[in-house]
């Protein structure tokens, strides 16, 4: 990869939202080279315990966002990363942009967010439910429920169960527990979709969130009749929700004046459909073939891997044909909580001394596998695959007096590996390959963590070549939208790139870890598949004493 600038070079960018901040980074066409990049942290960030402002309280389990964050990115971010580059704007060619998902909200026919009309704006439900709004679980059960006594015919596809942080559970909730809002609600939009609207003028829908989100299989959604069935009201959501279909990488329209005026870019320059920032990834790792998974770690793992075929994946969060490239299959699953879980234990239970991840890890990598004698349920922020359920909580078995922080700290980085493993093992049963890994995300400094997740699923695990492995997938999508490429598979393998098995499994620390993991399992199966419910038996009693108190917990929160 050259390193100077040649005479006629083009330019893409590629814009990653993420949970609590926005990243730009500008690419050069013709190889990848990274050339700069800027952040902009969201002013609101997670709107979790009341509305700005001294605003509406909000009940256990809300997450939510204020759009005008989305547009500050492009207004600071972008031009900054721009400068950083030292490239003339006039050579940029393309911007592509993804999203955390499923993050939506409801807007006007034009595209207003409802939380920026006036008399709107003290309605929890008319602002953005990020993807960690949890609130609409019994939505979510319900959806499942009536799924499987009508055997409709989707509900397979993603492995049993709708998941609550989904379009159709937060349009249910919304319609529920505000039916004024519901029906003001012209459109109910991912805000990757909405974000290239206003860049571009033009309203579209993703192929990616429309399918693993919006619940979009062999060009249908769920029927009216089974809506209706829900609710008699939700009969028109699939009006809100739909919108121009477009597969990933293709041209969602031009940079219009407005937009152009925010980002400093030229008018017309080509913008990429919307996408997510894990399915986008794929690109950059070069993981477009079947067989390599990525999981983008950070406050929360998402794992994707393209298959050659359909195959029902009980658990998983779906397979979508062309969900993450065309001509293939592809599959999602996740965790709720990693980098979260983490964070959680430096911020509010590490003594002093021993509060921070650097001086932890240490410790922890001197310990030999299973010392510490601990097995932990990574299930802080609820269970996203294989069980679906975010009602779940966390767990930690085997403390006693002689148990140090540090032996927490590293049960709790094996807890996401075991995790891990479920969802690789789920895969491989059911016929989808999973031959090697590669990491992406703010996690893959810490060799500790990797070398246990090479340790815990017994594969050879790469690291993503670039920092900012969803902005660089988006560039990679920007510069086939502009046509500078024939499809993402062609651009993936000039733009992207990886350290191939970094880590290699250890035979020895792998039969220690297997040992461990079967008492995981036994651990998940116990708690997560109905013998035992405490957990959410406990969820119910936390929520009535908040409700009846006003009061809530806050989360932490750690960039991805």
């Amino acid at each position: 990869m050259s390193g100077v600038d040649e005479a006629g070079d083009q330019y893409v960018v590629g814009v990653d939202y993420g949970t609590l901040s926005g990243r730009a980074l500008v690419v050069r066409v013709r190889d990848g080279a990274e050339l700069g990049t800027a952040v902009h942290e969201y002013r609101r960030a997670v709107i979790s315990t009341a509305l700005p402002d001294g605003g509406t309280s909000l009940p256990p389990d809300w997450a939510l966002q204020d759009p005008e964050d989305y547009r500050d990115v492009l207004r600071h971010a972008v031009p900054a990363a721009v400068a950083a580059a030292g490239v003339d704007p006039a050579d940029v060619v393309g911007i592509g942009i993804d999203f955390t998902a499923c993050t939506v909200l409801p807007t006007l026919a034009d595209g207003t967010p409802l939380c920026e009309v006036p008399e709107l704006r003290q309605r929890p439900h008319a602002w953005v439910k990020l993807w960690k709004h949890h609130a609409a679980q019994p939505h979510a059960d319900r959806i499942n429920a009536l799924a499987h006594e009508r055997s409709e015919p989707w509900i397979g596809r993603y492995g049993g169960k709708i998941s609550a942080e989904w379009q159709f559970a937060k349009g249910l909730q919304i319609l529920e527990e505000d039916p004024e809002v519901y029906r003001r609600a012209e459109r109910f939009i991912e805000a990757a979709d909405w974000i290239v609207w206003q860049l571009c003028g033009v309203e579209t829908r993703n192929a990616c969130t429309a399918g693993y989100k919006g619940i979009l299989q062999d060009g249908s959604y769920p029927s009216a009749d089974y809506l209706t069935a829900l609710n008699p009201d939700f009969g028109d959501f699939v009006a809100k929700l739909d919108g121009p279909l477009m597969s990933l990488g293709a041209k969602a329209g031009e940079l219009t004046a407005a937009a152009a005026a925010w980002t400093g870019l030229p008018e017309g320059v080509a913008v990429a459909v919307g996408n997510v920032d894990a399915h986008v990834t794929a690109a950059s790792a070069q993981a477009i073939e079947p067989g390599r998974l990525v999981a983008i770690m950070g406050t929360s793992t998402c794992h994707v891997v393209n298959g050659a075929a359909p195959a029902e994946v009980a658990g998983m969060c779906g397979v979508v044909d062309g969900g993450i490239s065309d001509g293939a299959w592809g599959y999602e699953a996740g965790q709720s909580g990693v980098g979260d879980i983490f964070g959680w234990f430096v911020t509010h239970a590490a003594p002093a001394g021993l509060d921070s991840h650097e001086r932890l890890t240490e410790l922890a990598a001197a310990q030999p596998v299973g010392t510490h004698g601990l097995v932990a349920l990574d299930w802080w922020n609820g269970n996203r695959s294989l069980l679906v359920n975010h009602d779940l909580s966390g767990m930690i078995v085997g403390m006693t007096l002689a148990t140090r922080p540090e032996d927490i700290y590293r049960a709790l980085l094996e807890s996401t590996a075991y995790g891990t493993r479920m969802i690789v093992e789920a895969f491989v049963d059911a016929g989808v390959p999973v031959d090697d890994l590669v990491i992406a995300g703010g996690l893959t400094s810490n060799k500790l963590l990797m070398q246990i997740y090479a340790d815990v699923t017994n594969r050879p695990l790469g690291i993503i070549g670039s920092a900012q492995g969803p902005a660089l997938g988006s560039a990679i999508h920007a510069a086939v939208a502009a046509g500078a490429y024939p499809s993402i598979r062609e651009a993936a393998q000039t733009m992207g790139r990886v350290h191939e098995a970094v880590y290699q499994p250890d035979p020895e620390r792998v039969r220690a870890y297997d040992a461990l993991y079967a008492e995981y399992r036994t651990l998940h199966d116990h708690f997560g598949r109905g013998a035992n419910d405490v957990m959410l038996r406990l969820r119910a009693i936390r929520n009535a004493a908040a409700e009846s108190t006003g009061t809530q917990h806050e989360t932490v929160e750690v960039p991805a």
